[in-house]
């Protein structure tokens, strides 16, 4: 090998080189943390849309498989404050005989970060008299507060409550 192709040589090895060490870097770089996007307004009302087919099922623990483990539930029909995941249920098992139906009459949505929302308005909740079957609709504002918690959206506050005027 002559002294000239032996330069030449060394210089291709060295332009791929640093060629492979800029695309490393480049994946290195966009492979960090990624940052989700903000949700949309809809996917967030998704979210309540999920709640209340959960209340279709007329399971307690599927209800309460949209709360996070730590999540506070200030119930429409009971005065008692909600701050685990039993308790929840509990609620559930007793509100669930009135086969709840919830339509959002009034909604806000607040998307805060890729990870935290808030959905706060007024809903109709149709009730049924598990004895008589006589319906009846209850007025009541809510504040659901989501959180995305290892890829999935959990109420970590839920707020509602009938109508003071209603």
């Amino acid at each position: 090998m002559t002294r000239r192709s032996m330069s030449k040589r060394a210089a291709i090895v060295t332009v791929t080189s640093v060629l492979a060490l800029g695309t490393v870097g480049t994946v290195a770089a966009t492979a960090g943390p990624q940052h989700d996007a903000k949700p949309t307004k809809k996917q967030i009302a998704a979210l309540f849309d999920g709640w209340n087919a959960a209340l279709q099922t007329g399971d307690p623990k599927k209800v309460a498989n949209r709360y996070a483990p730590d999540a506070v539930l200030l119930p429409t029909v009971s005065n008692e404050i909600r701050t685990d995941r039993a308790e929840i249920v509990d609620y559930f098992e007793h509100f669930l005989p009135n086969k709840p139906v919830a339509k959002k009459v009034e909604t806000y949505i607040n998307v805060l970060d890729s990870n935290s929302a808030i959905d706060a308005g007024a809903y109709d909740i149709t009730l049924t008299d598990p004895k008589t079957g006589k319906k009846r609709v209850v007025e009541a504002r809510y504040t659901y507060e989501y959180e995305k918690r290892g890829g999935k959206w959990l109420i970590v506050n839920h707020h509602s409550s009938v109508m003071p005027e209603g």
